[in-house]
């Protein structure tokens, strides 16, 4: 069978012949890789072939070379540099010529192509003329259809490309992309690819935002792009000026002065929502901007210092032009929406929360007028519009502020949960979980709780979105109360301001999580508030937990009874999802009743490993039901000890789960867990489990971030059995020596963040082992290990990125090591010049860090004196 044909069957509606042709073309791929991309190549390049077919020798072709997964991608770019370069220069020609093909269908796959392929050769080095040769096909006047399929190429490599890859051709890439912009461009079809592409080499081209000169021109061509009469073009220019906004604010107060308030006002009146939408987005990314930049000032100010950059308050300043704008969009409204799409309303309401979290107090001034007008109106559309404003706006300004208008408004909202239209309702909803989540401090417990109460209850019997609103509301009342009550009072007090409502909400929340459906996830949020009312219950309503758990555990026990009458996908993924819900109940009761959950513990047990044995093909129950043995433990300790040998079997095959990320890490924690609480206990498995830990590490399946857990696993292990962990001593300390040693490549961010996490780890455990061996007669065991201990504190905190997570356990284990050996038995290795430096030092850091480091410094100073 020819290529042709093999590819046309891949599209064939028959399933057999699909298979059939997908099968050959693997095999083909695996047998002879460099002839089967040159006959996909040959193929896409073929104008006398059918456009389905060279379109699907193209997608072939860049799903040779590219894969979404990073070990799958170094693999097809290992495959492809090892291609003789004769027979790779084939089909890069093959598919920069389909480029010009009359079908646009085409060109646009082998951009694609070409891009997939340029990714790879341009980090390695090669194919150095193809950033020029793309530059003359866009100059090309004679082929608009080359000129777009070159472009949008452009536009991939940006995409597909680290920064400092294509730096050097940055000129080149500008200079084309926006040639092909400019509104004197007669093609709206390359104007849009230019735009595309400009959006995508945003971030490459820094240096010449630098210039003046270049900025100005840039800004202009794309100001002008937002008026160009062909739509997509405008959509495009907006989400520049968006990302543009994100990479370069301080370089934009000339230009918001000059066009870009006006411009972008404009555009959120466009009839045209896709436009608006774009207009909108802008002003959302000001607000985030300028939200975070207070964030970093008000940091800086703490610790006498300056922000590196000054808000310009741009959000500020267009509060008059862009609130109007806003508020009248809110009331465009679609009545019969999907709850999930993105709607112009939406995006206008999600604009005026970020809005207010930028101005802050201001904002309220500028939207009472529009609630207060409207939240009795006749339309719909009006009142919605107004709660949403009300209930957008609550983060941001001072709950002080925002507390009469609470008071004056929380009456009328309730009443409004029986307005009869469906989305006034819903909003009236979650805007009452917002005042629950955000503004607890201004209701008054004596007035406010009992309406806010019976709202939300009285809502559990509504449409499935108001219920997940008012349960979400119910888990914000229940959380916020309590932690307002923990900051209050030490200790906390005997009873609570929802006390009086426990056992009658947990049965309402109950009687919602009977239903067989899970609209909105209503149900999912019903036993996520129970969780919340558990979880936070006073000591005068812990008989409503006990009774809650046992209701929970009669369910479990009932759904475990039936699984085997569950016949299809979605009684399975129901099954899987109420055994989830349980479980996330039975932790938050576990965590709140502490070792009083002991009565019901063998209860638990037996029913959590019945559990995981019905459970074993869904690593999400199985995670789910670790997590519940791990609190159970917790709360515990020793007394967990007698469930040991019945759950240890079902541990194992968990820690060799390598390919199964998530579910390995659970199982790797749980060792931690168990060591904690059992303490010298857990000696008697600490063989077993360092066995399975230090195999895991061997792994060349297993993700490497679960290898963190493990290492910082041995420290959990070490502390809890102290001088029993000698025979694992000189394994452990030199695994953490060879992974303390590895070193980032700077310029690949993945890796930074990998190694700065693997160094926290490696922290962890040392720190466990130091504090395991402390005070012991195994102590000096320790000394031939402390100099490469040190090596890594000092690389840890020359590192001026750190996280101060990772400073932290830098200081506290140098104070560890000083408060282990007072006598000076390692003085010479504290007095080090570095170590005296480090604990001089007086830059910005969270309040805990610096308690840490002033409690090192005394403990070297004992040990050094």
């Amino acid at each position: 069978m020819n290529a042709g044909q093999l590819l046309a069957n891949t599209l064939s509606p028959d399933a057999n012949t699909r298979q059939d042709a997908e099968q050959q073309l693997e095999a083909a791929s695996r047998e002879n890789y460099p002839a089967y991309m040159l006959m996909l190549s040959s193929e896409l390049s073929n104008e006398s072939a059918g456009i389905d077919v060279r379109n699907a020798a193209g997608l072939a072709l860049k799903n040779a070379v590219s894969a979404r997964e990073a070990a799958r991608q170094t693999e097809y770019w290992n495959r492809w540099l090892a291609v003789d370069n004769e027979t790779r220069n084939k089909i890069k020609q093959a598919s920069l010529a389909s480029l010009a093909s009359p079908q646009l269908r085409i060109g646009h796959v082998a951009a694609q192509v070409v891009s997939s392929i340029a990714c790879i050769e341009l980090t390695h080095g090669q194919w150095h003329d193809l950033i020029s040769l793309l530059v003359t096909f866009v100059n090309d006047a004679s082929n608009t259809n080359l000129r777009i399929s070159a472009l949008e190429t452009i536009g991939y490599i940006c995409e597909g490309t680290k920064i400092e890859v294509l730096a050097a051709r940055s000129n080149e890439i500008l200079t084309a992309v926006i040639h092909g912009a400019r509104k004197e461009e007669p093609s709206p079809e390359v104007q849009h690819a230019a735009v595309r592409a400009l959006y995508n080499s945003l971030e490459f081209v820094r240096d010449n935002f630098e210039r003046e000169g270049e900025r100005n021109y840039i800004m202009q061509v794309i100001c002008e792009a937002t008026q160009n009469p062909n739509v997509p073009v405008q959509v495009g220019a907006y989400e520049c000026l968006v990302k543009i906004m994100s990479l370069y604010y301080d370089k934009m107060s000339f230009y918001m002065e000059r066009a870009l308030f006006g411009l972008t006002v404009l555009g959120m009146k466009n009839p045209d929502e896709a436009v608006a939408m774009q207009a909108i987005e802008f002003w959302s990314t000001v607000c985030e901007e300028e939200y975070e930049l207070q964030c970093e000032a008000a940091e800086a100010a703490e610790y006498g210092e300056f922000a590196e950059t000054e808000s310009q308050n741009f959000s500020k300043i267009a509060l008059p032009e862009i609130v109007p704008v806003l508020l009248t969009l809110l009331t465009r409204q679609e009545e019969d929406a999907d709850e999930d799409e993105w709607t112009i309303s939406m995006a206008a309401a999600t604009c005026l929360a970020l809005l207010a979290k930028a101005v802050q107090d201001t904002i309220v001034s500028a939207v009472i007028p529009f609630i207060e007008a409207h939240i009795k109106a006749q339309d719909w559309h009006q009142r919605e519009a107004a709660v949403m404003t009300f209930g957008s706006i609550m983060d941001g300004p001072d709950p002080q502020v925002l507390a009469p208008l609470v008071h004056q408004a929380l009456p009328l909202l309730v009443d409004m949960m029986n307005d009869p239209v469906l989305q006034v309702r819903d909003t009236v909803a979650w805007t009452l979980g917002r005042i629950c989540d955000l503004l607890i401090s201004t209701l008054k417990p004596d007035v406010h709780v009992h309406p806010l109460v019976s709202a939300l209850v009285n809502g559990l019997s509504d449409h499935p979105r108001i219920v997940s609103n008012c349960c979400w509301g119910l888990t914000n009342l229940a959380d916020q109360l309590a932690a307002a009550a923990e900051s209050d009072t030490t200790p906390p007090p005997q009873s609570g301001p929802l006390s009086p409502y426990y056992e009658g909400v947990v049965q309402a929340l109950l009687k919602v999580t009977e239903t067989a459906g899970n609209e909105s996830n209503f149900r999912t949020a019903a036993y996520e508030a129970i969780s919340a009312f558990c979880a936070n219950a006073p000591p005068d309503v812990v008989s409503v937990v006990q009774n809650t758990i046992v209701t929970i555990l009669l369910r479990m026990e009932h759904l475990i009874s039936v699984q085997n009458q569950i016949l299809g996908v979605d009684d399975r993924n129901n099954w899987n999802d109420l055994q989830t819900n349980f479980c996330s109940v039975i932790v938050s009761v576990v965590r709140r009743l502490g070792d009083g959950i002991q009565p019901l513990a063998d209860r638990i047990m037996t029913l959590i490993l019945q559990l995981i044995q019905c459970a074993s093909k869904s690593s999400t129950i199985m995670e789910d039901a670790f997590l519940v043995v791990g609190t159970l433990a917790s709360a515990l300790e020793q007394g967990f000890a007698p469930y040991m040998p019945a759950f240890l079997p079902f541990l194992h095959p968990a820690l060799k789960a390598h390919e199964d990320t998530q579910l390995c890490t659970v199982a790797v924690g749980l060792i931690g867990d168990f060591s904690r609480a059992l303490g010298e206990l857990s000696a008697q498995y600490a063989d077993a489990f360092m066995r399975v830990l230090l195999e895991n590490l061997q792994s060349d399946v297993l993700n490497r971030n679960v290898k963190i857990s493990i290492l910082s696993c041995f420290g959990d292990i070490a502390l809890a059995i102290g001088p029993a962990f000698e025979p694992y001593l000189e394994t452990t300390m030199s695994v953490l020596r060879q992974a303390g040693a590895v070193q980032p490549n700077p310029l690949d961010y993945e890796l930074v963040e990998y190694v700065s996490n693997l160094r926290e780890g490696i922290l962890e455990a040392y720190t466990g082992v130091v504090t395991g061996l402390k005070n012991t007669d195994k102590i000096n065991l320790l000394i031939p290990y402390i100099p490469n201990v040190l090596e890594l504190v000092q690389r840890c905190l020359a590192d001026e990125d750190r996280p101060d997570s990772v400073a932290k356990l830098s200081y506290g284990l140098i104070g560890d090591l000083a408060d282990a050996y007072p006598n000076g038995q390692i003085k010479q290795l504290l007095l080090a010049e570095w170590i005296a430096q480090e604990l001089r030092t007086r830059g910005r850091m969270p309040p805990e860090t610096k308690r840490t480091l002033r409690w090192a410094r005394e403990m070297v100073k004992r040990a050094t004196a």
